[in-house]
């Protein structure tokens, strides 16, 4: 009899454990990573870019494959300028330690404090959580139509 009740709370223990839940990251933090990212491509940051993103991250962008050095390294050689992002329609997906999103992105910008331009995107990102800190690890941009 003792063995039936021991076997039976052994069980009951598994099955109360199984049952628990862990508790998912709030998807925000993806958007903040994001932001701090398109901050420091604004601002020309390299160090700002590369404190969000992890050391093998890319970007897929109208047919090229971009790191980190080469994004800044190309804004670099651009006349002086200035950008404003706007992101809407996210669509988040975050668990322990893994995450993704898609979602639209609009820039206004101005180039020599004269040329006005704007451009809008389609964009999906991937990201990891490294040492208990959400990075970004994989950014394709698609110019929306």
């Amino acid at each position: 009899m003792k063995t039936k009740i021991l076997l039976v709370l052994v069980i009951a223990g598994f099955l109360v454990s199984c049952k628990q839940e862990k508790k998912l990251d709030n998807p925000d933090q993806l958007q903040q990573v994001l932001m701090s990212y398109f901050d420091g491509i604004k601002n020309i940051d390299l160090d700002e870019m590369n404190a969000v993103t992890t050391s093998d991250f890319v970007l897929f962008e109208d047919g090229k494959v971009w790191n980190n050095d080469s994004i800044y390294n190309f804004l670099k050689t651009m006349p002086p300028f200035t950008a404003t992002y706007k992101f809407d329609n996210f669509n988040i997906n975050i668990d322990i330690e893994n995450g993704n999103m898609f979602y639209f992105n609009h820039m206004d910008g101005t180039m020599n404090d004269t040329t006005k331009f704007s451009y809008d995107w389609i964009e999906s990102a991937t990201f990891k959580k490294i040492d208990g800190e959400w990075k970004m690890n994989f950014l394709h941009s698609t110019v929306r139509k």
